[in-house]
This record gives C-alpha cells, sequence and structure tokens, in this order.
C-alpha cells in the first residue's frame, strides 16, 4: 500500500511571487506528486500555463503533450524541445475574483537514472458568460530527459506572470511501505 507524506508546503504571501521552489528533496520515495492550488497575475485571459524545471535546468530537455477542455471544445497540444515543461491550467486575473485553479502533478521514479517523466491534470473556473471562458480543463504527459535525480523542483506561472497571494504547492513524497 502506497505511503503519502507530506515533505514541504509552500504558500506566497502579500506582494505576490514569480516562482515557487522546493529546493532539498530528499531522496528516500519511490514518486513524487505536487497538489497546487494557483492563481496569477496574467491579465489578458482566464487561464494560464505553468512552467515546471527540474533541477535548475532550462535547456531544451522538456517536451510536453497537452489534451485541453473548455465547455465548449476540446483541442491537443504538443511540444518538443522546451526549456521547461508545460503544466496546463492555471487561474489567471481575468477569472472572476479570488477562484484559484486546481492542479495536481505526478512524478513517478524521481530518483532513477533514467529521463522523467510527469503528468498532471488541472482545472481552472471563472464565472463567465461565455463555456469557453467558464471551464479549463486540462491533462498533460511529459518528459525531462535529464537522468540526474530530481532534488529540486521549480514552478512559476507563463507569460512572465506571477502568483497571487494565497497560491499553494504541496509536495509529497509517495513509497511503497
Amino acid at each position: 500500500m502506497a505511503t503519502y507524506r507530506l515533505i514541504e508546503t509552500v504558500t506566497v504571501g502579500s506582494g505576490g511571487a514569480a516562482s515557487i521552489a522546493f529546493t532539498s528533496i530528499p531522496q528516500t520515495y519511490t514518486d513524487l506528486k505536487l497538489v497546487l492550488s494557483t492563481r496569477d497575475n496574467y491579465a489578458t485571459v482566464t487561464d494560464n500555463y505553468l512552467n515546471i524545471n527540474f533541477n535548475s535546468d532550462t535547456a531544451a530537455n522538456y517536451s510536453s503533450r497537452i489534451l485541453n477542455g473548455t465547455g465548449a471544445s476540446v483541442s491537443s497540444q504538443s511540444f518538443s524541445a522546451q526549456n521547461n515543461g508545460y503544466v496546463f491550467q492555471n487561474t489567471s486575473a481575468g477569472a472572476t475574483a479570488s477562484t484559484f485553479a486546481n492542479i495536481e502533478i505526478y512524478i513517478p521514479n524521481y530518483s532513477g537514472n533514467t529521463a522523467k517523466s510527469f503528468s498532471n491534470d488541472g482545472v481552472a473556473e471563472s464565472n463567465t458568460a461565455t463555456a469557453t471562458q467558464t471551464r479549463f480543463l486540462a491533462f498533460s504527459a511529459g518528459l525531462w530527459s535529464g537522468t540526474s535525480a530530481i532534488s529540486r523542483i521549480d514552478i512559476s506561472p507563463g507569460n512572465s506572470a506571477s502568483f497571487v497571494q494565497y497560491s499553494s504547492a504541496s509536495l509529497y513524497g509517495i513509497s511503497n511501505t
């Protein structure tokens, strides 16, 4: 039976933050899980994406495949040779005030010596008049080609945005014992 242990929770304070970082990840678990409640200050849309980087690697070592859904349509996108992994879906400033996205990111075999996969599901909500701007749901899968154990994770909003106050992220270690 899998055991979850909270490693750390980060909550953004007043003034916001450009990123959330987990900097001392122990190598005592088999998998990692991140649980996020986030909102950013990107003003032009009601949804946005998050960037994820492992071990401060910002080289073109990431690829992602994303499936998006709204109240009206479905689409997919692929990204390769990117300088970060993409995590969807984040709530932005154009959404209803005080609403936050809910996102989970799963990273299996994070301490192994092969490339690291990650997957996520996330939803952003807004109380707007059109279905395409009311709900955003996304699933994504990604790969970081780095082969060293993950000891640091950085998460930041896309489009040079910042997290707003009360955004939070919790990192859990998962073991089989």
